[in-house]
C-alpha cells in the first residue's frame, strides 16, 4: 500500500482525484483545461496514480479515458480500517466514498480494476463456471458463453430468462462481455424489491458489463466495466455500490479457496439486492 498513500500525498494529484471525481471518465485533454496545468505535469501525475491503482483507464476509439478507482481504498478499509480508531481513518473513510459515489456529470458507467494472484484461465473459470459463480456471487448463468446466445441468470431460485440478455464477446481468457439481466417481478420478489423501485429499473434502457483480464507478471489484472445506462440512471447507482464487495469476495475466493462472508443485514436497512450488482 506504499504507493497508494505516496500517490494521495502530492496535492496535485489529489487535485486530479477530485476532478475525476465530479466528472469521471475524462481524457487527458479534458484534465489538463479543467486543472490549468501543464500536459507533461498532468501526465507525470496520473502515471504515479495509475501506478498505485487509484486511477484505471478505458480505450474510447483513440482517447483514452481516465476514471477512479476505489479498489486500493476498499483494501486499505477492509483489512486495515478495523486495527485503528475511527477518528484516524475518517480521511480515508471519506475518500473510499467519493470514490465509489457515482459522479453526477458525464455519461454514467461504472469502471473497477483489481489485480488477482491467479491465472487468466482460472479467472475466466471463477466468470463463467456456475460452481464459482454460485459461491462468490449466488449466480449461476446457463449459457454456451457464445457471442449471440441467450442468457439464464439462476439466483436464490429465481430463473430470469429474455431475449435481451445475451452474450456480447467471448474470448477466453481475455474478455467477456454480456448483457445485463431483466428485472423480473420474480426477481423483484426474491430479494424483496419494492413494486415502486421494480417499476422505475425496469424502465430503464438495458446494460452490459465487460471483464477484460490481462496478465501481469504473477498477477492478473482485472478491469471491469459496466455501461450502457441513462442519465439518472438508478440501477447504475446499485451496481456501483455493489460492485465493489462482488470482486473483493471473487479475489478472496481465488487467492484463499474462501469468499468472504456476506455482513448481517443492518436493522432497518435497504433491501440487499440494491446494494449488489
Amino acid at each position: 500500500m506504499d504507493e497508494v498513500f505516496k500517490a494521495l500525498a502530492d496535492a496535485s494529484r489529489r487535485r486530479l482525484l477530485d476532478s475525476l471525481n465530479a466528472r469521471n471518465g475524462q481524457s487527458l485533454r479534458e484534465l489538463c483545461a479543467g486543472l490549468d496545468m501543464a500536459r507533461q505535469s498532468v501526465s507525470k501525475h496520473l502515471a504515479v496514480l495509475e501506478a498505485a491503482n487509484l486511477v484505471t483507464t478505458v480505450r474510447r476509439g483513440r482517447e483514452k479515458l481516465h476514471y477512479l478507482n476505489a479498489a486500493p481504498i476498499n483494501a486499505i478499509t477492509d483489512r486495515w480500517i478495523h486495527r485503528y480508531d475511527r477518528e484516524r481513518v475518517r480521511a480515508l473513510a471519506d475518500l473510499k466514498t467519493a470514490l465509489e459515489r457515482e459522479p453526477m456529470e458525464s455519461t454514467p458507467e461504472f469502471v473497477y480494476t483489481t489485480y488477482i494472484h491467479t491465472t487468466p484461465e482460472r479467472l475466466w473459470q471463477a466468470l463463467t463456471d456456475p460452481a464459482f459463480t454460485r459461491r462468490y456471487w449466488g449466480v449461476a448463468f446457463e449459457t454456451d458463453w457464445k457471442p449471440g446466445s441467450p442468457m439464464v441468470w439462476d439466483e436464490r431460485g429465481a430463473r430470469t430468462e429474455d431475449p435481451g440478455q445475451v452474450v456480447l464477446e467471448a474470448d477466453p481468457p481475455r474478455r467477456l462481455s454480456y448483457t445485463w439481466h431483466t428485472f423480473s417481478p420474480q426477481w423483484a420478489e426474491t430479494f424483496e424489491v419494492g413494486d415502486e423501485l421494480l417499476a422505475k429499473i425496469a424502465a430503464e434502457q438495458r446494460s452490459k458489463v465487460t471483464f477484460e483480464i490481462e496478465p501481469v507478471g504473477e498477477m492478473v489484472k482485472l478491469t471491469v466495466v459496466h455501461d450502457g445506462f441513462a442519465p439518472g440512471s438508478t440501477v447504475v447507482e446499485m451496481v456501483g455500490e455493489g460492485w465493489p464487495s462482488l470482486l473483493s469476495s471473487l479475489k478472496t475466493l481465488l487467492e484463499t479457496g474462501d469468499p468472504l462472508p456476506e455482513p448481517a443485514p443492518e436493522p432497518e436497512s435497504e433491501p440487499v439486492r440494491q446494494r449488489h450488482p
